[in-house]
């Protein structure tokens, strides 16, 4: 096992992706944009800028920044209350703790000007967690967040609540799988992982 355990929260923790793509969704809609949902799932644990930047690559800073804003409205006044965590997250916690891991979650966070997934965020966690990146793992629920991991020198874990499919999770780096967070414990105990280094 790891002495620390860093953590995605959105699609990781909450159930929270479909609710974060169709509200992303209307707010394309609102600025007379037609995009899939299915589109917009290839790039989810992008933030939504870098998405913009993909999806639209002509549009305008200012055009993205409103589409970002208007996103978050939507996200905060429609869909954010039936957002829930998944079952057994505390579970989880409590037995990482109990044997001696240090948890920490990896978000974007108002006064970071670096959105998710980054491995800067990483390092920040570790450094609040005053570990090494080899002591560490990283879970999350995107190729891109395992990505972010392998650039921050930890190891990477992913689950597949948010969408993607183990093939694409591996692919990215993952050494271990699960369906959602509730199945990681037994995962790390089936999978040694080739520990990243410092």
């Amino acid at each position: 096992m790891f002495s620390g355990y860093i953590f995605d929260v959105e699609g990781t923790l909450v159930d929270s992706v479909p609710c974060n793509l169709r509200s992303f969704q209307e707010a394309l809609g609102q600025a007379g944009l037609s995009v899939p949902f299915a589109t917009l799932q290839l790039y989810s644990g992008l933030d939504g800028d870098q998405t913009l930047q993909i999806i639209a690559p002509d549009m305008s800073e200012t055009q993205r920044a409103q589409i970002v804003v208007a996103h978050a409205w939507i996200y905060e006044t429609k869909y954010l209350h039936s957002v829930k965590a998944f079952q057994g997250v505390r579970q989880v916690f409590e037995m990482l703790t109990l044997c001696g891991g240090r948890i920490a979650l990896s978000a974007e966070c108002k006064g970071m000007k670096h959105g998710q997934p980054d491995p800067r965020l990483i390092g920040h966690a570790l450094r609040k967690l005053n570990l090494t990146g080899s002591d560490a793992v990283m879970i999350g629920d995107t190729p891109y967040d395992a990505e972010a991991a392998t650039e921050a020198g930890t190891t990477a874990a992913g689950v597949l609540s948010g969408g993607f499919s183990a093939e694409s999770l591996r692919g990215a780096g993952c050494f271990a799988i699960a369906d959602e967070v509730s199945g990681l414990l037994t995962a790390f105990e089936n999978v040694k992982p080739a520990r990243a280094s410092a």
